[in-house]
């Protein structure tokens, strides 16, 4: 079957929402290429136009979509190509299509399926090198915007007694489920559906809230977080890039957070935080 890209180049600040806009509408993963282009897929010429006509509807002027014709490949796992087991810290990232190592410690089998987080991602990547050095034994995490659920099971696999993902897409719960069966820890680890605003403070008292999303939703949670998070507790935000920096250090400051700790990952920037 001949199928058809189309190359999104977009404004950085607004790059994960329009992955995630191209997954919702194409039921399709989405490739993001180094240069930052952002490639989602059409079954054929008329659906890719389409499909040009609704981003720039959606997101112009801060987008440019062009189509692209591709050869005859099964698109629907081709995506999976490149994608291998990643050792980061004491975490294995092990794709659900490949054998796990013999020699490995916290094991995580991952599917993203339509949902984002995979270990390929640089933000998702410094969000558990940070994790891997301040979950505890007998923790509660909250992940916020918790995708495919790669933070809170790996949050369970790193020694937390119990972790609760928060999404908004109601479409990601169901493979941030069928991820936590496959890796055995339904028992410890459940997703729940709404805005973090409203669910992360009555879910917690937490010792530990993860939000990996964009660097405006994380300002504009900072004050759910401060409800949700134990006194002293910690936050790691993710989903930044390097040059964000600037801009969210000062929110932090302003609501009372002391940085504890920073991590980069391919232009992507991640900070952890302790609460006042």
């Amino acid at each position: 079957m001949s199928w058809w890209a189309v190359d999104v180049q977009s404004d950085p600040a607004i790059r994960d929402a329009v992955g995630a806009w191209l997954v919702s509408q194409t039921g399709q993963a989405v490739e993001e290429r180094p240069d930052g282009i952002l490639v989602g897929f059409a079954g054929d010429a008329v659906g890719a136009e389409g499909l040009c006509r609704l981003i720039r509807s959606q997101f112009e002027p801060a987008v440019a979509a062009t189509p692209r014709e591709l050869g005859d490949v099964d698109w629907t796992t081709r995506w999976r190509d490149g994608i291998a087991v990643r050792r980061l810290g004491r975490v294995t990232l092990v794709p659900s299509w490949l054998p796990v190592p013999q020699e490995a410690d916290a094991v995580i089998v991952i599917d993203p399926e339509t949902a984002f987080g995979t270990g390929e991602h640089g933000s998702t990547r410094a969000s558990l090198r940070l994790l891997d050095g301040l979950v505890r034994p007998g923790d509660l995490v909250l992940d916020l915007g918790s995708g495919s659920g790669i933070l809170a099971i790996a949050a369970v696999r790193l020694g937390a007694r119990r972790a609760i993902g928060i999404e908004v897409d109601d479409e990601a719960i169901p493979v941030a489920v069928r991820n936590a069966l496959r890796n055995g820890v339904s028992d410890r680890v459940e997703f729940l559906e709404g805005d973090a605003a409203d669910l992360a403070p009555l879910a917690g008292p937490a010792n530990l809230v993860v939000s990996n999303i964009l660097r405006l939703p994380n300002v504009a949670l900072l004050p759910a977080i401060t409800r949700a998070l134990v006194p002293g507790g910690t936050a790691i935000f993710a989903g930044m890039e390097v040059p964000e920096k600037v801009l969210f250090l000062p929110e932090l400051e302003r609501a009372g957070y002391q940085p504890i700790g920073e991590m980069e990952d391919e232009g992507w920037w991640a900070v952890a935080a302790r609460r006042p």
